[in-house]
């Protein structure tokens, strides 16, 4: 069996990454989900994740517990461990990530795959205020951060998520897997 990729899904806060992953999965059923672990309080929206106490996220992250970590906007974010071993055996993986941490991505899944999603700011802004998770500072340090770049050398695909998000998904899924989609 053929190794499988680990699909980083990037984009600025607000983008639709989370609206995109499930769509995509709902579409392929045979990809990984991969739900992470978070230092946030259970039940605010969004994702599936599992919450964890900052203290309960460094033990975690000290027993290996994760192949990849980071810390983004005052939380950190664990990738699961067996995630290395599903796509060493063939499995494709798809995951919320951080820009920050694809390097270290990259150095541990060779096949590594980004999925960049991108939006207009006015469409950013009105996602934020609408999610109810920030304040309007927040907001706005999210958005001054939404054009950041990507590390270079990546293999990455770029979707826009201004429109229908059966659209986006469509276009995600064709760049990905042109045979499947």
């Amino acid at each position: 069996m053929t190794g499988g990729r680990l699909i980083a899904v990037v984009g600025p806060s607000g983008v639709g990454k989370d609206s995109v992953m499930d769509g995509m999965i709902a579409a392929r059923p045979d990809m990984r989900l991969v739900r992470r672990t978070i230092t946030r309080a259970p039940g605010l929206g969004g994702e599936d994740y599992t919450a964890v106490t900052q203290d309960a996220f460094d033990a975690a992250a000290q027993k290996r517990a994760f192949c990849v970590y980071w810390s983004a906007h005052g939380l950190s974010y664990g990738i699961p461990a067996d995630v290395l071993t599903d796509v060493k055996g063939g499995k494709d993986c798809l995951a919320n990530f951080s820009r920050s941490a694809l390097i270290q991505a990259r150095s541990l899944f060779p096949d590594l795959i980004v999925l960049n999603i991108t939006a207009s700011p006015a469409t950013l802004a009105h996602r934020l205020a609408g999610r109810g998770r920030e304040t309007e500072a927040e907001i706005a340090a999210r958005l001054a951060q939404a054009d950041k770049a990507l590390p270079s050398g990546l293999n990455v695909v770029t979707v826009t998520n201004d429109g229908a998000l059966e659209d986006t998904v469509t276009q995600a899924l064709a760049a990905l897997q042109p045979v499947r989609a």
